[in-house]
């Protein structure tokens, strides 16, 4: 039997990503396979392994702590704090009409 770990994901600034002094490269081997830092699977209760999610946004990656679940809350919150979906939907076809 295998528990789910769950996490508490914190809001992501921009203020958090200026500066940033810990990025840094890591070797993708030929079967896709890379290692998480280990500051990353300690900082995320992940050190006996567990579940991360993996969101292609193409032109990036982004590894997060946690099941489909959190980052759906994740994302849910995002659009609510925006006004909702429509509220979004409009100022997305405002500021980008290509995408309309």
């Amino acid at each position: 039997m295998t528990s789910t770990k769950r996490f508490s994901v914190p809001a992501l600034s921009v203020d958090t990503l200026v500066g940033m002094d810990h990025i840094v490269e890591f070797k993708v081997s030929e079967r896709g396979q890379m290692a998480l830092p280990s500051a990353a699977r300690r900082r995320w209760n992940l050190l006996d392994g567990g579940k991360v999610q993996v969101i292609d946004l193409g032109h990036a990656v982004l590894i997060m702590p946690g099941s489909a679940t959190d980052l759906q809350t994740l994302l849910g919150a995002a659009i609510d704090d925006e006004g909702g979906y429509e509220a979004l939907v409009q100022r997305v076809i405002a500021d980008e009409p290509d995408l309309a």
